[in-house]
């Protein structure tokens, strides 16, 4: 039997970037909802379920165009036309990765920034996207272009702020000339550290806010290595290095550190591993993913623990790099690590 949750505090607001983007210290992550973690949710217990987040005092809903495809900001566009719901959040969605034959392509090109921002609007029935993200950085297109496209729909009032996803610092210096960059979305939990040496320190040097994805180790971090059996067909999880059987034996001892600490603080490994991120500072902001109010409940009781330098350095200690075994992607194209795009002197518009 889990542990019982902390009662929830009030959910604090947190500033991301510099330019006036004021959002709840945690956010909700939508595409489990509707995409890649099995069959689509019911919708009716999805609105439901945005609208107990939104009461709760969350305001950042994440999606993308591709989460369906298209099927996630559909459903987001039903949950905001209850009243008062949309004047309460901030709205963030993406574009950039489109499915063309069943596998994924990339583009950040004027014309098609454009277009997938008129559907991504349609979709959500908005007239403007607080935070505007692109997905993945095209390597066939030099940063200044996609980002000079951005800052003309921020002028047209169809955006109001800017993001970037998995992008290298270089990448993230040389948008950042172009236009400010308010966010940007990376993967970072307790066994996804990386990050730490180049990505954030450049985010922070140059204030622009952090919003992690997958803060929960991709449910690892709710359920251990048990997880990998209840997930459904097609969850893409199950192609994740670190869960395959030779990796995900190793990794368990990972989780049972954590949830042996978590016993003994009177919470649950998840609430654990968010406190964490929590801990980084006033800039980060989480956004976990789920499709089950109890769970959503359980991951705001983590904005409530405390953690003190001691427990920080001994959770850390227990996913060392080299103790986490297997990528975070089967393949890690499109990656920070592998997003550099050509010079602009290289451009020539088709």
């Amino acid at each position: 039997m889990a542990p019982a949750a902390p009662a929830t505090a009030a959910v604090r607001r947190v500033k991301l970037g510099s330019q006036g983007l004021e959002v709840s210290a945690q956010g909700l992550g939508c595409m489990g909802m509707s995409a890649f973690h099995g069959p689509s949710k019911p919708e009716a217990d999805m609105v439901a379920l945005i609208h107990h987040a939104v009461a709760a005092g969350v305001t950042l809903l994440d999606t993308a165009d591709i989460y369906g495809p298209h099927a996630n900001e559909a459903l987001l566009g039903k949950a905001l036309q209850v009243g008062g719901v949309r004047d309460n959040v901030a709205l963030a969605t993406k574009f950039g990765k489109f499915l063309a034959d069943g596998k994924v392509g990339i583009r950040g090109d004027p014309a098609y920034v454009r277009a997938a921002c008129e559907g991504s609007l349609w979709r959500l029935g908005v007239d403007c996207i607080d935070l505007y993200y692109q997905h993945r950085v095209d390597k066939k297109v030099p940063i200044e272009v996609t980002i000079d496209e951005l800052k003309k729909l921020v002028e047209e009032g169809k955006v109001k702020y800017i993001g970037l996803c998995e992008a290298s610092a270089s990448t993230i210096r040389r948008a950042h000339a172009v236009h400010p960059i308010t966010a940007v979305q990376l993967e970072w939990s307790l066994w996804s550290r990386d990050v730490e040496e180049d990505i954030i320190p450049t985010c922070r040097e140059l204030g622009i806010g952090i919003v992690a994805y997958s803060p929960l180790g991709r449910g690892f971090f709710s359920g251990g290595a048990k997880l990998v059996d209840s997930l459904p067909d097609h969850d893409f999880r199950k192609n994740l290095p670190r869960f395959q059987p030779e990796n995900l034996e190793k990794n368990a001892k990972i989780f049972d550190r954590v949830n042996a600490m978590a016993m003994r603080k009177g919470c649950t490994a998840a609430q654990l591993a968010l406190a964490w991120i929590h801990h980084q500072g006033d800039d980060v902001c989480p956004i976990p993913g789920t499709t089950k109010i109890e769970n959503f409940d359980q991951n705001v009781g983590a904005l409530s623990l405390e953690l003190t330098r001691d427990e920080m350095a001994e959770l850390e200690s227990y996913t060392a790099a080299a103790d986490v075994h297997g990528d975070r992607y089967a393949q890690m194209a499109n990656t920070w690590k592998d997003c550099e795009t050509p010079p602009l002197s290289s451009w020539k518009e088709e």
